[in-house]
Formats: structure tokens, C-alpha cells, sequence
């Protein structure tokens, strides 16, 4: 439903994005990642028809962003960076002209405004101005207009951002609801967001991507993938780190943590092998009092930090150019 072909983008001489290739089919729901100037608001902007390529091509559920703008611009719910908006109008008053702009008239352009605002939980704001809303709601306000025509591709810049842990929770909910019927892509900087809702990730680094798969697949990347922690009293921690180390299986022993007494330990696995039944049953065999004992999935933030370029050296390298 989302084909993109060699897309780039140069800002002088500055490339922003650099020959993408990307695919995105109903049913999948896309976290675009990467750091700040990475290309992902270029990227997303270029899908939409804000912005022009410097070269490649968008194509929308078949139609060409560049050369048929139009037909591709109805099948899209598109939510910027910022959800700008009419501060003088009321959600209501701007729902309604986003319904009119998508081609509703009369009970059908209300119906339509209706259900988004419910939809995005809007019923207690709708005749207020929108420069006096909070930003949490100014953006539920910017989600509204996305998907009020109920289209088929959705492509959302931070959708959660500004809104509090409840307001995520139902904006994460409605995507999700949403997912099964559509083609979504989320730019986004909370890597729990990708974990919650994205059925893939993609993450890109200096205009080009650098990693691309499902957020499980990602997180086998993790050092901490299939990692086993446990916090036991620090008399019996020398005697647990070289049990751990003896472990077959056990890669390396590190202690992570200490806190007055209690001491935390990680066992890092070979190749990404199980070990937690294994260090379960050493623990009951040893007789450790273990006060805490868990494996992990993997951290993103881990994987994300590996693949990308800090911002600061991605500064020095642009100013260099």
C-alpha cells in the first residue's frame, strides 16, 4: 500500500535522505526510528506530497505522490510534526472543515467529524478554541483530521507526543484497532511505543536505513537478549559469579548493581541461548537467597544506540560539509 523507490533529498549540499527503499503492506504497522536529523520528518513529509524529492518516487495504494497527488492525498491520513491546526477555531469548527476539504457535505461532513472526535476522545474540548487547548489535546486534535476519512494508508509523526501515560494507553489502543485494515507508518522516539504497537521497525541513520524487521528481531540484536539478572545478599556474590561463569552456555558474568547489601549480577548468554531454566535450577541447588531473578527480552535502546550516529558527531560531520 506504501512503495517507496530511491527516494533522496538534498538540502544544498546537504543529503537529508539518501536512497530508501521501503515497502509497507496493509496490516503492518512501521515505527520509523532514528535520531534527531536522521531524515524520518524529510522522509515522512516526501510520502505525504509536502515535500518534493530531489529524486526516487512515493506511490500511495498504487497512485504516484509527484505525478497523481490527488488520488493518492485521498487514500492518506497524514499527522504532521506539530499538528498544526486553526488555533482560532474550535475541534468542532476544524473537524468539520477537514470533512468539507475531504469531500463531505451536510449530516455526512458532521457524521464524519463525530466519529473522529470520539474516536480520539475530543467530546470535552469541542468548542473550545484550539490555541487553548493543551498540547496533549492539540495533538488528539491533529489525529482527528488523520483519520476522519477512515483512509487506508496512515502516516503519523509522533502521534503520542505531549500526551500523558492515559492518553498514550488510548492513542496506542485506537492504532491498534485501527491496524488490521491499513498501512501505517509512526515516526517515533519512545522505542516502549515500537515495542507496544509496531508489527515492524525500521530505523534510519544519515538519510539511508540501517536496520529493518520486527521489534523481536530487533531486540535479538541486544546484548541483553536472553540476559538473566538476579539480586542476591553481596556475601554470596563472589561464589555465584563463578558458579555463573562455569555455566555452559554462560558467556559472561558481570555485576550490574549494589545497593547497601544487596548485590546485582547479569549473566550474558552465548549466541543468544536460554540460560534462565538452567540458572533457575543453580540457584535452587545452591541454596542462594535470591531476592529478585529474571531474564530479558533485549533492550532497543541498546540496538538503537549501536546502529545510529550521535547527534553530536552527526553536527560536526554536517558542518564540515
Amino acid at each position: 500500500m506504501i512503495v517507496i523507490e530511491k527516494l533522496t533529498r538534498n538540502f544544498g549540499p546537504i543529503a537529508a535522505v539518501t536512497g530508501i527503499d521501503l515497502s509497507v503492506a496493509k496490516g503492518e504497522v512501521l515505527g520509523f526510528l532514528g535520531p534527531n536529523g536522521a531524515g524520518k520528518s524529510t522522509t515522512m513529509k516526501m510520502i505525504a506530497g509536502y515535500l518534493t524529492p530531489t529524486s526516487g518516487r512515493v506511490s500511495i495504494c498504487g497512485h504516484d505522490v509527484e505525478t497523481d497527488t490527488i488520488a493518492a492525498q485521498v487514500s492518506l491520513g497524514y499527522l504532521p510534526e506539530g499538528a498544526p491546526a486553526y488555533g482560532d477555531m474550535t475541534p468542532r469548527h476544524f473537524l468539520n472543515f477537514i470533512a468539507q476539504v475531504r469531500g463531505f457535505s451536510g449530516k455526512e461532513a458532521k457524521r464524519h467529524a463525530a466519529e473522529a472526535a470520539a474516536r480520539t476522545e475530543l467530546e470535552p474540548v469541542l468548542d473550545q478554541p484550539i490555541e487553548t487547548l493543551s498540547k496533549g489535546f492539540k495533538r488528539r486534535v491533529g489525529l482527528a483530521q488523520a483519520i476522519l476519512h477512515d483512509p487506508p494508508v496512515l502516516v503519523m509523526d509522533e502521534p503520542t507526543d505531549g500526551l500523558d501515560p492515559n492518553q498514550k494507553h488510548s492513542v496506542r489502543r485506537l492504532i491498534r484497532s485501527m491496524a488490521p485494515e491499513k498501512a501505517i507508518i509512526i515516526s517515533t522516539h519512545l522505542l516502549e511505543e515500537v515495542e507496544a504497537i509496531c508489527t515492524r521497525a525500521v530505523i534510519i541513520d544519515k538519510g539511508r536505513i540501517v536496520a529493518d524487521g520486527t521489534p523481536a528481531s530487533l531486540l535479538a540484536r541486544s546484548r541483553h537478549h536472553n540476559a538473566v539478572t538476579l539480586s542476591l545478599p553481596a556475601r554470596q556474590a563472589d561464589a555465584a559469579t563463578a558458579s555463573l561463569r562455569r555455566q555452559p552456555g554462560v558467556a559472561a558474568v558481570e555485576e550490574t548493581a549494589r545497593n547497601g547489601d544487596l548485590v546485582t549480577l547479569t549473566a550474558y548468554p552465548k549466541a543468544n541461548e536460554l540460560i534462565i531454566e538452567r540458572i533457575s535450577q543453580l540457584v535452587t541447588f545452591e541454596h542462594w537467597d535470591v531476592r529478585e531473578l529474571y531474564a530479558e527480552a533485549g533492550r532497543l535502546d541498546e540496538v538503537f544506540r549501536a546502529i545510529t550516529t550521535p547527534d553530536a558527531q552527526r553536527a560536526r560531520e554536517r558542518a564540515a560539509a
